[in-house]
């Protein structure tokens, strides 16, 4: 179920992401607090690399840096690695916003732009990820399901109670969380 909170459609209560446009998903996870030590895990490459992937970033606006993905090398199981998905994954990124510990945005070579904004919650923090300028529904899905998995792996990492992370190996994962959101994301 999705929950509108003002202009904006919030994530569902599930974890999962939504659409807030055609081609813009938007998934969002309640992480333990500080808003720094949350910051800490998007900026700092030996916190983001457990959960995400890996890559120095100089934390000024128009760096570039090098995101490496290596799902394999993850905490925990990876599973059986889907035909055609390559063992790494590097892309070139580039920082286009950032107002620490509050927002950082990044550009990527081929599928968008992404942004993560935290907003403190009591003792909680609300990360909020926009993905952005998806080209295409396989894309879309591709990247959803690689969102909910990573953020679920963050979610692990940084010891939240919520999280849909069954706990499965990354890629049994993504490939469930593939199928589940070619039957929640409308078609083209």
């Amino acid at each position: 179920e999705v929950c509108d909170v003002g202009d904006e459609p919030r994530a569902a209560l599930d974890g999962h992401g939504v659409l807030s446009e055609p081609t813009t998903l938007r998934i969002e996870r309640l992480l333990p607090g500080p808003i720094e030590r949350v910051w800490a895990y998007l900026t700092d490459e030996g916190l983001r690399r457990r959960w995400l992937a890996a890559g120095e970033m100089v934390l000024e606006v128009g760096a570039p840096f090098e995101l490496v993905w290596r799902n394999g090398e993850l905490p925990g199981s990876a599973g059986q690695r889907p035909e055609g998905m390559p063992e790494e994954h590097r892309m070139q990124s580039r920082i286009v916003e950032l107002d620490p510990p509050r927002r950082l945005a990044i550009a990527w070579s081929r599928s968008g732009d992404v942004s993560f904004e935290l907003e403190p919650r009591g003792k909680e923090v609300l990360l909020t990820v926009i993905h952005r300028r998806l080209p295409d529904r396989s894309t879309l899905l591709a990247v959803a399901a690689g969102w909910h998995a990573h953020l679920d792996l963050l979610a692990a990492e940084a010891g939240a109670r919520q999280g849909t992370g069954t706990g499965e190996p990354f890629w049994d994962a993504w490939r469930r969380l593939r199928q589940d959101y070619d039957q929640r994301l409308p078609p083209a």
